[in-house]
C-alpha cells in the first residue's frame, strides 16, 4: 500500500482532493490531502513544508503529488523524507534560486494563456468558471463557490531553496483541456527544465474534481 501525499494549489484546500481520495482508497492505497495555511502572510514554503510533514506523521512508502501551486512544496518533501515517486499535476515547475513569482514572466504562462485563448474563442480576462471549472460537475463547482480560500503571495516572494532537482523519480500529467496552462505550454516547459516528456490525462486545470477516477487509475498505474 502506497501513501499518496496530496499537496493543493493556490488556496491551499485539502477539499480539493476531496474526489480523489475514495478512488484511490478504493485501490487499496492511503491519502493524505494537506490544508495548507495558504491564507497566513507569515507562513512561506518553510511553513508549508513543515505543514506537508506532519500530516504525512510516520507514513512511508510516500508517492508525493503536487497540483498548479503544489509544484512549488511537492519537490522539497524529497529533502526531509524517502520519496518513492513524486507527480506534478498541472504544476508549476521551478527552477532553482528562482523566486515563484517570477516564475509566471520566465515561463512564459500569460502569453500562453492569450494565445490559447484566442484560438479557441475564449475570453482573455480570467473567470474561474472558464479557466477551472469548465469540466467539473455543476454540483461540485457549486460547492467550490461557496468560499473563495485566500492565498498569501509570501510564498512566491523568496527564491526556490533547492539547487537541483530532487533525485527522485518524477513524473508530469498535463490535463490535456486545461486552459489556465495550456496543454503545449506545460509540455515545453516540462522539456526545458527538467528533460520530462509529460503524460496527458482527460481533464482541465482542476483535474482531481473532474476526472478523479482517471487520474487514480493513472496515479496507481505509476506504482508499477
Amino acid at each position: 500500500m502506497a501513501t499518496f501525499v496530496l499537496i493543493p494549489g493556490a488556496g491551499g484546500a485539502a477539499w480539493y482532493w476531496h474526489r480523489l481520495v475514495p478512488e484511490l482508497a478504493d485501490r487499496g492505497h492511503d491519502a493524505v490531502p494537506v490544508e495548507l495555511p495558504a491564507g497566513d502572510d507569515s507562513a512561506g514554503l518553510d511553513e508549508y513544508v513543515d505543514t506537508v510533514l506532519r500530516a504525512v506523521g510516520d507514513r512511508t512508502d510516500l508517492v508525493v503529488v503536487g497540483q498548479s501551486m503544489g509544484g512549488l512544496t511537492a519537490p522539497l518533501i524529497c529533502e526531509h523524507r524517502p520519496v518513492r515517486l513524486l507527480v506534478l499535476l498541472n504544476a508549476m515547475v521551478p527552477r532553482p534560486g528562482e523566486p515563484g513569482g517570477q516564475w509566471w514572466e520566465n515561463t512564459g504562462q500569460e502569453r500562453a494563456l492569450r494565445e490559447s485563448a484566442e484560438a479557441a474563442g475564449r475570453p482573455v480576462d480570467f473567470d474561474p468558471l472558464v479557466y477551472f471549472f469548465h469540466d467539473v460537475p455543476p454540483e461540485v463547482t457549486a460547492e467550490a463557490m461557496r468560499y473563495e480560500p485566500p492565498q498569501s503571495g509570501t510564498p512566491f516572494q523568496k527564491p526556490w531553496p533547492l539547487v537541483a532537482w530532487p533525485d527522485v523519480p518524477t513524473r508530469i500529467l498535463v490535463g490535456r483541456d486545461d486552459r489556465f496552462f495550456p496543454a503545449d505550454f506545460q509540455r515545453r516547459v516540462a522539456r526545458e527544465r527538467l528533460g520530462i516528456e509529460p503524460e496527458e490525462l482527460p481533464g482541465g486545470h482542476l483535474a482531481a474534481l473532474s476526472h478523479p477516477r482517471e487520474l487514480a487509475d493513472r496515479l496507481v498505474s505509476f506504482l508499477t
